[in-house]
């Protein structure tokens, strides 16, 4: 089993409002249809959640009565995404069912501390593909938060302990520097030992931490036999590949 990310920089353009990229999506359920691999997916709200969650301080929990109805709005506009997503992979020939984080995740102080593992390890022995995505749940210190697709796909690594962990973003992997630049590098490798002299940027309004908390999340993934890597979903094949197993561009993280 593999454990797949698509980030919400790849399937929508997250500097509009509700703006799906519907051709890559479409394509990237198709290769992971041809992949011939069993997946778990995870994927990112991308436009339909960071955007209206940001302006509304979301993820600081309940300040002000205001944020009520705005939560309200990124929980449908986020199920509208995972909608899509489902529909993508239907036509691709995949069985995917969604599990909302709303509806199975428990957190305290911005940290995941329950999943219902059981309801999704019951999903796989049916042959089902699970789909989470980034959503607003209920927090126990601070009445909501935001529980972010990357802190998902940590919690089920740990738990169900995949073969691969893939996370499927809109550059070719982790840059040396902001990749509109002149002179950006790929960095092709990234341990424990790099992220205190790493320098990170940020494109676009986004609540749950930007690269670095990626990153940490993906060192938290990696395991013995367990590789995790980014790779560009914009790049017709390179998911495909990377689902079974091929070398393909991308950031590798490994420990030290």
């Amino acid at each position: 089993m593999i454990l797949v990310k698509l980030g919400g920089s790849v399937i929508t353009d997250k500097s509009q409002y509700q703006a799906l990229r519907q051709e890559v999506l479409v394509r990237l359920c198709e290769e992971i249809s041809d992949s011939g691999e069993d997946v778990i997916i995870v994927h990112g709200a991308g436009s339909f959640g960071h955007i209206m969650a940001h302006d509304h301080c979301l993820a600081d929990g309940y300040k002000y009565e205001s944020q009520v109805n705005a939560l309200a709005t990124v929980s449908r506009d986020v199920r509208q995404l995972n909608l899509m997503v489902l529909d993508a992979m239907l036509s691709a020939g995949i069985s995917p069912v969604s599990l909302p984080p709303s509806a199975c995740v428990v957190m305290h102080d911005r940290e995941i501390t329950e999943i219902d593992f059981d309801r999704i390890r019951s999903y796989i022995k049916l042959g089902i593909s699970p789909v989470m995505f980034g959503d607003v749940a209920l927090d126990e210190s601070q009445g909501f938060s935001i529980c972010s697709g990357d802190q998902i796909m940590e919690a089920l690594a740990r738990e169900l302990v995949p073969e691969r962990v893939i996370f499927v973003s809109d550059i070719d992997g982790i840059m040396d520097r902001d990749p509109s630049e002149p002179g950006a590098n790929l960095i092709e490798c990234v341990k424990p030992s790099d992220m205190d002299h790493m320098k990170f940027h940020v494109r676009v309004k986004d609540v749950t931490g930007g690269i670095k908390k990626k990153l940490i999340a993906m060192i938290g993934m990696v395991g013995p036999g367990r590789t995790c890597i980014i790779i560009n979903g914009n790049v017709p094949g390179r998911l495909k590949a990377a689902l079974r197993g091929d070398e393909v561009i991308g950031t590798k993280v490994e420990l030290d």
